[in-house]
């Protein structure tokens, strides 16, 4: 069994949960090929260098082929000399591409099951929050998990919008719906702090599906 932290007001308890809860088989490579492909979208692909036919100059050759003692060469925009054209340089391109669906959720399901192993994951009641945004609050729910404080907020439906202007200026701090996560927010992020409904809302996206398509193979 292994422990899940519980956060009401100000006081951290433990809670045992199942250590196959989120699944009892798990492939890492699966979450490594998920991380590199969520950095691969993010490139922006815009780094260019310019050739020899982008270079301004003549295109006269330099001196003549023979007879001179010295190397063959042809303009100054070679990229041999100092000025010239780059040579098998980078141009703008486009790097994102896509895995299977459910090669992600097993991804995410994968970085779930090792919060848990390690004991990163911790239920907070949302308590002290207020009708108003407060910063201060989130930053002491952060310092109460330890020293290394980023974390990603999990909610069972839709962000309030109190909490996403309270985390909006703490840099190393997110809130996202259940729904919307990804295996990349999980390992991007030290802890999880599941809202009420959270857990059992991530629980479902990578387990009630993988069920229903085993039903329909």
């Amino acid at each position: 069994m292994a422990t899940i932290r519980q956060l009401q007001g100000s006081s951290l308890a433990e809670a045992s949960i199942d250590d196959a809860y989120f699944g009892e088989r798990h492939n890492p490579v699966v979450l490594r090929e998920a991380v590199l492909m969520y950095e691969a979208n993010k490139r922006q692909g815009t780094a260019s260098t310019r050739t020899r036919r982008f270079v301004s100059g003549s295109t006269k050759k330099i001196y003549k082929q023979k007879h001179t003692g010295r190397a063959r060469h042809g303009d100054r925009k070679a990229p041999i000399f100092r000025g010239g054209g780059v040579a098998h340089g980078p141009h703008p391109r486009d790097f994102s591409y896509k895995m299977p669906r459910k090669a992600l959720r097993k991804a995410l399901q994968v970085a779930l099951a090792g919060k848990v192993r390690d004991g990163e994951i911790c239920q907070w009641d949302g308590a002290g929050l207020g009708e108003k945004p407060s910063t201060k609050t989130i930053a002491k729910v952060l310092a109460t998990l330890g020293d290394k404080p980023s974390a990603l907020f999990v909610t069972a439906g839709p962000v309030d919008k109190n909490l996403l202007l309270s985390v909006r200026n703490l840099p190393y701090a997110r809130a996202l719906p259940a729904n919307e996560v990804s295996a990349y927010d999980v390992v991007a992020h030290r802890h999880l702090v599941l809202l009420e409904g959270a857990l059992e809302a991530l629980h479902g996206r990578v387990t009630v599906a993988d069920a229903s398509e085993e039903a329909n193979d």
